[in-house]
């Protein structure tokens, strides 16, 4: 509250002194040419970004916050029929009303209540959600609603300019602007399919859900976690899921009401110094082949215990987690082109995702790789 009062009087004392007080802006035009400015697109884009708000229907102890995200808008004690939290989302299908924003933002929600720009209220309903991806869909009533464009994240740059649209910290909506820092992190620990977008457009908590955009408006990500202090606040590390994700995701919860995830049948794991040399591989990228399930997409295409994948439709594997996300966010039916090392050879294969049974691969048990001499353990994964 302190901070509230403080802010309100410090606007109350300069609105007491506009009178004498002449304003500096910067000129529109200098040496006959029009300075740049991000206003006539946000003017364009913000109305499809919207706040969200949840109440909880029961009772519930409050989420805590992991060593590497904060999740936004989720750390006010909870009681019955009390405020939860508040997040952000964005409007994708004017026509019918969906909403993609963050499951974490609506997690355990009773009420979700979704305010727009111009301030219109509406109550919204759980369209559904992919809790390990943390993407959720919800929908409202479809009135003068506008939408925002999905671009294609996978055309992203490192260095290229983006625009982050959300509600940090409740005080409505806000826009911070830097750059693509990194593209396809994984292994955070964050969610179970990761291949995050980085950025250093400033992101704080209740940011969550909202818009990470292109300069052109467009969807690129929606704004997911931090890395921050002690204080909670941004250190100019944040993370958004792609839009290439999110758009993917969002079909299959509108059309089948689930999402059903690409599956090779194999046991994968990184690739560690140790085994670089043990295995003939050129560097310590890839994803290294521990287990191979019977009859399974992988089994079928020839890939065996032991081989390293290197790339994956033309794009290289840096590691098990780049993989898992890779083949998760196809659809079933799906073409892979593999590239793999075997035996210090390079070899190539083609697959067709499909989809296996948890009882496969607990048919894996625990199989043992060739041995080698390290310290470091084997930290095994399931494309699953």
């Amino acid at each position: 509250m302190k901070f509230y009062k403080k802010l309100t009087f410090i606007v109350l004392v300069a609105l007491g002194s506009t009178c004498n007080i002449v304003v500096a802006k910067l000129p529109a035009v200098v040496d006959g040419k029009t300075l740049p400015s991000l206003a006539d697109m946000l003017e364009r884009v913000t109305p499809s970004v919207v706040n969200i708000s949840t109440k909880r229907s029961t009772d519930s102890t409050p989420v805590k916050d992991p060593v590497y995200r904060h999740f936004f808008g989720k750390n006010v004690p909870a009681q019955k029929n009390t405020p939860l939290g508040t997040g952000s989302g964005i409007i994708v299908d004017a026509a019918a009303g969906y909403i993609v924003t963050n499951a974490h933002v609506i997690e355990k929600a009773g009420k979700i209540i979704v305010t727009l720009k111009d301030k219109r209220e509406f109550y919204a309903t759980l369209v559904g959600q992919d809790l390990k991806a943390d993407v959720a869909v919800i929908r409202i009533q479809p009135e003068r609603l506008t939408e925002m464009k999905i671009a294609d994240s996978k055309k992203l740059r490192v260095g290229d300019f983006v625009v982050a649209i959300g509600n940090p910290y409740g005080l409505g909506q806000s826009v911070t602007s830097g750059i693509v820092s990194a593209l396809g992190r994984t292994g955070l620990g964050i969610e179970h399919y990761e291949d995050f977008i980085q950025t250093d457009a400033p992101i704080n908590p209740g940011n969550s859900g909202g818009a990470l955009v292109n300069l052109r408006g467009e969807l690129i990500g929606i704004n997911t976690a931090i890395l921050g202090g002690s204080s909670g606040g941004n250190v100019g590390i944040g993370f958004a899921i792609p839009s290439a994700m999110i758009a993917n995701i969002k079909e299959q919860i509108v059309r089948i009401g689930r999402v059903e995830r690409g599956q090779l049948g194999i046991e994968i794991q990184d690739v560690r110094p140790a085994l670089v040399k043990a295995f003939k591989l050129p560097d310590g990228q890839g994803a290294l082949i521990s287990g191979v399930v019977s009859l399974s997409p992988a089994d079928k295409a020839g890939i065996k215990e032991g081989d390293v994948i290197t790339r994956v439709n033309g794009a290289t594997v840096t590691n098990s987690s780049y993989l898992k996300s890779v083949i998760g966010n196809l659809r079933r039916g799906s073409i892979v082109n593999m590239e793999y090392m075997r035996d210090g050879l390079l070899k190539k294969s083609v697959a067709e995702v499909g989809q296996v049974s948890d009882v496969k691969y607990l048919e894996l048990g625990k199989q043992t790789l060739p041995s080698v001499s390290t310290d470091d353990d084997y930290f095994k994964d399931l494309d699953r």
